[in-house]
């Protein structure tokens, strides 16, 4: 499963891997985790001023157009940094959806997004929803004045921040349809939405927000009313394999860490990596990393051209493999460590925990092995 890049997509992930290597190592992540909010403004104005938020966003809505294998680059860096910012619930999701979903309404907020200067986020998945997308309970009912929602909505990424909210919302059928959900823009400090707002175990924000009577007006309907599933599910197959590239690059820089201690880490009076079945066991992480790594971007390339059932194939495939080999790496990282491997000092233990909620994001491995198999 070769994969060729281009000169100008390794030129982005070394301007990439750059800026990440000097402004934002582990120790100026756990400030930044450690802070306000959890992450740090400053951080998502330099992501704009250097193309990044522009760069997945389609040249008509502001952006530079970027590919999906594009950014899977940015995601595979971001994953060996532990980034913490809100790209994910922005730009993978948020700016994604308003692009499928409405283009005109998409020419008129994006450029902001592009700018750094308004943040987004998805509101779908509801408490007893798990991973079923159609799943939607939340109402939104008509008013004279426009529309009243009423729900919950569960983890919702980066859900406290948001300047705007992407809500999905039934305006028919029952809670396990697929027709009959519609989306609806909210603004984040909305009369009647009521947020808790929480850090997640892997550093990262999430958000339970109530909606009691939200009120907004007939404009705030995005996209085409009752039809919104199949652009979730598409935007949503995406963002599996953006978030299999963050995963490829912290099972790489894992496997970095791990294989740095075993040569600096001596017992007996020796390098642990001396023992030969710790080095079968530093192997078997890197073998895993790399058939991750290389299934990864050939699944990106596929995403732009294909729709439907192998895009949804496609998209489970390479979740369901980066569930499973992100769970062998960092459960392997933390076992070659020791216990100082769970430790809160230590990197490692960092990227674990990340793997597993990477995992666990929009389906599990099992989730998407069972999806498969029913696609069959």
């Amino acid at each position: 499963m070769s994969f060729t890049f281009t000169d100008d997509q390794r030129q982005l992930a070394e301007s990439i891997d750059r800026y990440l290597s000097d402004k934002y190592g582990f120790e100026q992540r756990t400030r930044i985790r450690k802070g306000e909010g959890g992450w740090s403004r400053d951080v998502w104005k330099d992501f704009a001023e250097l193309g990044w938020l522009a760069f997945p966003i389609a040249e008509e809505h502001g952006g530079l157009g970027g590919s999906t294998v594009d950014l899977a680059l940015m995601m595979e860096a971001f994953g060996k940094a532990l980034v913490v910012e809100p790209f994910v619930a922005t730009i993978v999701l948020g700016a994604e959806i308003v692009a499928k979903a409405d283009p005109e309404r998409a020419a008129q907020i994006l450029p902001q997004v592009a700018a750094g200067e308004h943040l987004l986020a998805f509101a779908h998945s509801e408490p007893n929803s798990r991973y079923d997308l159609p799943r939607v309970s939340t109402m939104a009912t008509e008013s004279d004045e426009g529309w009243v929602l009423d729900g919950h909505k569960a983890v919702v990424l980066h859900g406290d921040s948001a300047d705007t909210l992407i809500v999905s919302a039934r305006t028919g059928g029952r809670d396990d349809e697929r027709e009959g959900i519609t989306l609806f823009l909210v603004p984040g400090d909305a009369e009647g939405l009521t947020k808790k707002a929480y850090p997640t175990i892997d550093g990262m924000r999430g958000a339970d927000l109530e909606f009691d009577g939200v009120r907004v007006g007939h404009d705030a309907v995005l996209g085409e009313m009752g039809r919104a599933l199949d652009i979730v599910e598409g935007v949503v197959d995406r963002a599996c394999v953006a978030l299999a590239a963050e995963g490829v690059g912290a099972m790489q820089a894992t496997v970095d860490l791990t294989t740095e201690y075993l040569k600096t880490r001596t017992q007996f009076g020796k390098p642990l990596g001396s023992f030969q079945v710790l080095q079968h066991r530093a192997v078997d992480m890197l073998s895993e990393t790399r058939f991750a790594h290389a299934l990864c971007y050939r699944t990106a390339g596929l995403m732009d051209s294909v729709r439907g059932v192998e895009r949804a194939r496609a998209a489970s495939i390479i979740k369901a493999e980066i569930g499973r080999a992100g769970k062998l790496v960092g459960e392997e990282a933390i076992q070659l460590h020791g216990g100082m491997g769970m430790t809160d000092e230590m990197a490692v233990g960092h990227y674990f925990k990340r793997l597993r909620l990477i995992d666990v994001t929009f389906g599990n491995a099992g989730h998407h092995l069972s999806r498969i198999v029913h696609m069959a």
